[in-house]
């Protein structure tokens, strides 16, 4: 079974996706919230969770750099890799997260750069829209990681001596 709306054709399959992606992203969330109480935490976990959502809601629903087809696109995927990694590693501490987010950014970095130099921004002849894509999501991640940063500051600052 198909459904189309306005050019858009998701099949049954889609919407399944689509509903684990976005109650994956709940639970996640859920987990952080309680795991961590603090405001600053909350944010940053409420930003970097949706970041990596819409990061692979796009690269599935249409691709970043040519269609979500392109093999270019699985770099992505280490994007996310990053991030979940490094928050496991961290055990989900503030700090930890911080910093797991920023190697994210900067991997993102590096997947621009790539998409620039090799020819994969879309559309080829006008790189504006895959920089300020990658832009976004960059500023994104590393407004989370400063939240994480401020969380992990506040939490030192409530430390009896």
């Amino acid at each position: 079974m198909h459904w189309h709306a306005s050019g858009v054709h998701w099949s049954s399959g889609d919407f399944v996706v689509a509903g684990g992606l976005l109650f994956g992203t709940g639970c996640a969330y859920v987990l952080l919230a309680r795991h961590r109480g603090r405001t600053a935490y909350r944010a940053a976990s409420a930003i970097a969770l949706l970041t990596l959502l819409m990061l692979v809601w796009a690269n599935l629903a249409v691709g970043i750099l040519g269609t979500e087809a392109d093999p270019a696109n699985l770099m992505y995927a280490g994007v996310v890799g990053v991030a979940v990694i490094g928050a496991l590693l961290a055990r989900f501490r503030a700090r930890g997260m911080a910093w797991a987010l920023v190697a994210a950014a900067l991997l993102l970095t590096v997947i621009a750069v790539v998409a620039l130099t090799a020819g994969l921004a879309v559309p080829r002849d006008n790189p504006l829209p895959t920089l300020m894509a990658h832009g976004i999501f960059i500023a994104l991640l590393l407004t989370a990681a400063w939240l994480y940063r401020r969380a992990a500051r506040d939490a030192s600052d409530t430390r009896p001596d």
